[in-house]
């Protein structure tokens, strides 16, 4: 009755920590303070990971209770005060098959979803949109190809943040340029770098891809909501590393058909001044 009781109290706590670790309030795009666990997700992407990660560690906690309660039995029942003459066999075919059997078979029920999360991630379906992204020390560049925009995205320092519409809060996490893509639009993200290893990460989205000197790796995101989402270089890139953010701005099409025109309208007056210098 002891062990029953010790069992369900176990698997209790578990349940309500791994839900409190998880669930990471309501707001998307961006950490919180005092919060643990994942962003909000926005995408299918995002969901399933989340939802792997959940579901991995209710079997891990599983595994590490059965284990905890197995050894407490043994310890109780077989010590040598209760049992002072202890057996003298040395195998067990059925507990040896069953102890290799399990293993296996909880491996097979992880790799199933595992591999379809995998498949979904570097399955890219049609694109709507590619954008190039291009890691510098410590900078993002970005191209639209198909619209002929090119931008780079640079850190704001702190008294910078209210003249681009930001607040404090955003220190650390805001640029002073932003990718900007449409809802519901799959976007193809083509990442690379130009002096060391980068990598490219926004949490809400479940997108994080190395961005490599000489190699162009790729990814995908479905953003199903508008909003400003950050992210940050994920891969340690020099001494200012963690002053290399991200920041995605998803919109409704015709504000994204609009910020494209007024993009291309500001590169080509760009254009025209630089040729009439020259």
């Amino acid at each position: 009755m002891r062990i029953a009781n010790l069992w369900a109290l176990t698997m209790a706590g578990v349940m309500f920590l791994s839900s409190s670790l998880v669930v990471a309030g309501e707001v998307a795009g961006r950490p919180v303070d005092g919060e643990m666990g994942f962003q909000r997700a926005v995408t299918e992407v995002a969901r399933d990971i989340q939802w792997l990660d959940n579901f991995l560690n209710y079997i891990s906690a599983a595994i590490v209770a059965f284990v905890t309660l197995l050894m407490l039995y043994v310890i109780v029942r077989y010590n040598k005060r209760v049992n002072p003459k202890p057996a003298s066999f040395t195998h067990n075919a059925r507990l040896e098959i069953a102890w290799t059997a399990i293993p296996v078979l909880i491996l097979v029920i992880i790799a199933i979803p595992s591999l379809r999360l995998l498949f979904l991630q570097l399955e890219v379906p049609e694109p709507d949109l590619t954008i190039k992204a291009t890691g510098s020390q410590w900078y993002w560049t970005y191209e639209y190809p198909d619209e002929a925009i090119e931008f780079d995205a640079v850190m704001l320092q702190k008294d910078e943040l209210t003249e681009y519409g930001y607040t404090a809060d955003d220190w650390l996490l805001a640029t002073d340029t932003r990718v900007v893509v449409p809802v519901n639009a799959v976007v193809h993200m083509l990442v690379t770098g130009s002096d060391v290893i980068h990598a490219w990460a926004i949490p809400s989205f479940g997108s994080k891809i190395d961005a490599v000197p000489g190699r162009l790796n790729e990814t995908w995101f479905r953003a199903e909501e508008t909003g400003v989402f950050y992210g940050q270089c994920s891969e340690l890139c020099g001494m200012n590393h963690s002053y290399m953010p991200i920041v995605v701005e998803v919109v409704s099409q015709p504000d994204y058909d609009a910020w494209v025109q007024t993009q291309q309208a500001m590169n080509g007056a760009a254009t025209t001044k630089l040729a009439a210098a020259e």
